[in-house]
C-alpha cells in the first residue's frame, strides 16, 4: 500500500445519507437489530483495513446525531445534491487524501473485504484509471433478469465494458462455457482529484437511458477498474428489504 499523502490520510471512506427517500423516507435511521442503518454502514466501512477515516455525509441533523453518538464524524452538506457522489465531492473538497471510498448509507451489511478489493483494484490499475468498483457472482435466489439488480460486464483487463439493468451478457446459444452475468455492487473508490471533474460532467445519454450514474464515466472516455468478490447482502431500498435483513441468517 502506498504511503498517505503529507498532511492527511491516504484512504477516507465517506458514507452519504439523506433523509428523503421516495420508497423509504428516513431509512438512514431505520433500526436493524436495534441500530440505525447508517451506523451499520459506518461500522462496516471502518472495519476495512485500508481505511484510515470514516465520515458520514448527511443532510439532516438527526442522521448526523446518530452517527456522532456512535463515535463517527458527520458533516452536514447541502440539501440540493442530485446524488451521493455530489454530496461526497462537497465533503472531500477540503480533505487531503489520495482515495475516497463511497460506501452507500443504505448498505448496512456491506462486506469490508469488498472495500479492500476495490482499493486494491484501483492501486493495481494505474494512475490513469480514476475509479474502481466491485462486481459479484449472483448469489442463490438472486434473479439476473431483475432490472433492479444492475449487471456489470468486465473485460479481460479487469476494466468495465458496460453496466446495464438488462441481462447481459446474453448467452445466445446457451453455451455451457458462456460468460455468466455479474451483479454490480454500488461501492466506488475515486481518486480524489477526479471527484470535482466527475460532478461537473453533464449527464450523458446512456446514463439517462439506464438511470446508471457510472455510465457517465465510461461515456466520457474514462476507465473503471472492477474487482470481483462475493457480495452476499443487498442494500435497503424498502421496508420489506430491511425486514428481510432482520430475519435469522
Amino acid at each position: 500500500m502506498a504511503p498517505a499523502p503529507a498532511g492527511g490520510e491516504r484512504v477516507i471512506a465517506v458514507v452519504p445519507a439523506r433523509w428523503g427517500s421516495t420508497r423509504f423516507p428516513g431509512k438512514a435511521l431505520a433500526l436493524l437489530e436495534g441500530t440505525p442503518v447508517i451506523v451499520h454502514a459506518l461500522r462496516r466501512a471502518s472495519e476495512a483495513r485500508c481505511v484510515q477515516r470514516v465520515i458520514a455525509a448527511v443532510d439532516d441533523e438527526r442522521i448526523a446525531k446518530a452517527a456522532r453518538d456512535a463515535g463517527f464524524e458527520a458533516v452536514m452538506t447541502r440539501a440540493d445534491h442530485p446524488n451521493g457522489t455530489s454530496r461526497i465531492a462537497e465533503v472531500t473538497s477540503t480533505l487531503h487524501c489520495e482515495l475516497v471510498v463511497n460506501v452507500q448509507g443504505d448498505e448496512p451489511r456491506i462486506e469490508p473485504r469488498l472495500i479492500e478489493l476495490a482499493v486494491d483494484a484501483l492501486d493495481r490499475a494505474g494512475r490513469e484509471v480514476p475509479v474502481a468498483t466491485v462486481a459479484s457472482p449472483f448469489m442463490p435466489g438472486e434473479d439476473p433478469a431483475n432490472p433492479n439488480i444492475v449487471k456489470a460486464v468486465v473485460g479481460a483487463n479487469g476494466r468495465a465494458l458496460y453496466f446495464s439493468r438488462a441481462l447481459v451478457p446474453f448467452n445466445r446459444d446457451g453455451a455451457a462455457d458462456g460468460v455468466k452475468p455479474l451483479k454490480h455492487v454500488g461501492l466506488y473508490v475515486y481518486r480524489r482529484p477526479f471527484l470535482p471533474t466527475f460532478v461537473l460532467m453533464p449527464s450523458t445519454p446512456l446514463e439517462r437511458t439506464e438511470q446508471l450514474e457510472q455510465l457517465r464515466v465510461l461515456e466520457n472516455g474514462y476507465d473503471i477498474a472492477v474487482a470481483i468478490g462475493e457480495a452476499r447482502f443487498h442494500g435497503v431500498d424498502t421496508p420489506e428489504q430491511l425486514a428481510a435483513l432482520q430475519r435469522p441468517r
